[in-house]
């Protein structure tokens, strides 16, 4: 028997159903913030990810997937997907656009060679949000407030940004500095992974999952202290935003983020019970320009969608999510399954959810069927009836009956079913019981 690979897995069921409410909310939020989707290739040039992401990464150095292709070409499955993102801003001269920022959003699988657990897969899947062309401190403030949001739509209320600045060049070359002088005297203290960090980017070691822990680690400087006042007064310009967008968030001064491409603002999102990260971002004003592009400044988000269904599964949190259907089409010979095709169709195509017998099964079989789909009504199939341009509608909760001409039968369904089949959208998170959804009531 074939199996699927180590660190992947298959998506079923109610899990698959949970999966698809999910990128619903993020598709209608997007919207509304008015951000375009883009896609970009699963697999790009090597050169970009250790030039965008940066040699001294993790990601670079221990997870990336690289392959040669026929032409010897140096090959790597996308490992995250600013990169990529970035790439295609430059190669299409989106630079040239006379309304920046650009702003995309993107929703894909990613690929990392690491150990797999549980919120750890191989093959994982992030959705993320790109602003490029803008260096105002209220675009920032956007792409928090979004992440947060999606979070807060989806039900996850226990959720809070952890945000801290790494400042422009300046003030991290100062912190740098400081970090190694302070650092020095414990490297040989200090695991494999941190020796390495200690020349190549120091600011790692902050929040390294091993070393942090260690007594003389609460003491170490903090990059607040080296904010230089144009870096501050970004900063705080971030955090009043915020305030106004009644963000949940606290400053933290561990959060360095584990990519080379950052500077200013940087984010992260966690649950407040148990420390879970859902994702995280920030300020990217040089990697346009280290990937030939001109100086452009950026900021994005990515999270884990993986991670947000298994949250929401954990925490039973998707009572949104369709476990039924509308209707339950029965008939018993030749005649009425070929009018059961055409009223299904029928039905479909009004935009109703039906199913219908496929194996030429009793009537008592396809009872229990309709019981197994959860389906609203029956609408059962009798000759004589059809004769009369009638079928019957049964309520699969009530269980009262009524024939129902077959002209009417859509209004029928509009009448009665319509209002509980709303699309994901806004209104649920304005609390409006209008469907058309007016957020301003």
């Amino acid at each position: 028997m074939i199996i699927k690979p180590k660190g992947t897995v298959d998506i079923t069921g109610k899990e698959a159903k949970v999966w698809k409410y999910v990128e619903e909310v993020i598709d209608s939020v997007m919207e509304k913030y008015n951000y375009n989707y883009i896609r970009t290739p699963i697999f790009e040039s090597s050169e970009l990810f250790h030039r965008g992401i940066g040699d001294s990464t993790d990601i670079v150095t221990k997870e990336t997937y690289d392959f040669k292709d026929r032409g010897d070409r140096n090959l790597t499955l996308r490992p995250e997907g600013t990169a990529g993102v970035v790439r295609s801003f430059v190669e299409n001269k989106m630079y040239g656009n006379a309304n920046l920022p650009i702003k995309v959003y993107y929703n894909g699988t990613m690929y990392r060679y690491e150990r797999p657990q549980k919120g750890r897969l191989r093959e994982l899947s992030q959705y993320g949000v790109e602003c490029l062309g803008s260096s105002d401190p209220m675009m920032d403030a956007e792409v928090i407030s979004l992440s947060f949001n999606i979070n807060k739509m989806l039900g996850l209320d226990d959720v809070v940004v952890h945000i801290n600045s790494l400042g422009d060049s300046d003030s991290r070359n100062s912190y740098r500095e400081a970090l190694k002088t302070y650092f020095k005297p414990y490297l040989d203290d200090l695991c494999d992974d941190c020796k390495e960090r200690f020349n190549k980017n120091p600011l790692r070691i902050i929040d390294c999952k091993i070393d942090s822990n260690k007594s003389y680690f609460k003491d170490a400087p903090k990059i607040l202290d080296f904010l230089n006042v144009e870096s501050k007064e970004h900063f705080d310009k971030v955090c009043e935003y915020l305030d106004l967008l009644e963000v949940k968030y606290v400053v933290d001064p561990y959060i360095v983020r584990g990519l080379d491409y950052y500077n200013h603002t940087v984010f992260e999102l966690k649950t407040e019970s148990t420390n879970l990260a859902l994702g995280g971002g920030g300020r990217y004003d040089k990697l346009v320009g280290n990937l030939d592009g001109p100086e452009t400044p950026c900021v994005g988000y990515a999270g884990g969608i993986d991670r947000l269904v298994e949250l929401l599964m954990n925490e039973k949190k998707f009572s949104n999510v369709r476990d039924d259907i509308d209707a339950f089409l029965m008939y018993v010979n030749e005649d009425e399954k070929k009018y059961a095709i055409y009223l299904a169709n029928l039905l479909r195509m009004s935009g109703f959810v039906v199913e219908t017998e496929y194996n030429n099964k009793s009537l008592k079989s396809q009872f229990k069927r309709a019981d197994y789909f959860n389906s609203k009504y029956l609408i059962i199939l009798n000759s004589n009836d059809l004769n009369d341009g009638l079928v019957t509608v049964k309520n699969n909760k009530t269980k009262e009956e009524e024939k129902i001409m077959i002209e009417y039968l859509i209004y029928y369904f509009d009448e009665h079913i319509s209002d509980d089949n709303q699309d994901v959208d806004l209104e649920s998170y304005c609390h409006s019981h209008d469907k058309r959804g007016d957020c301003n009531e």
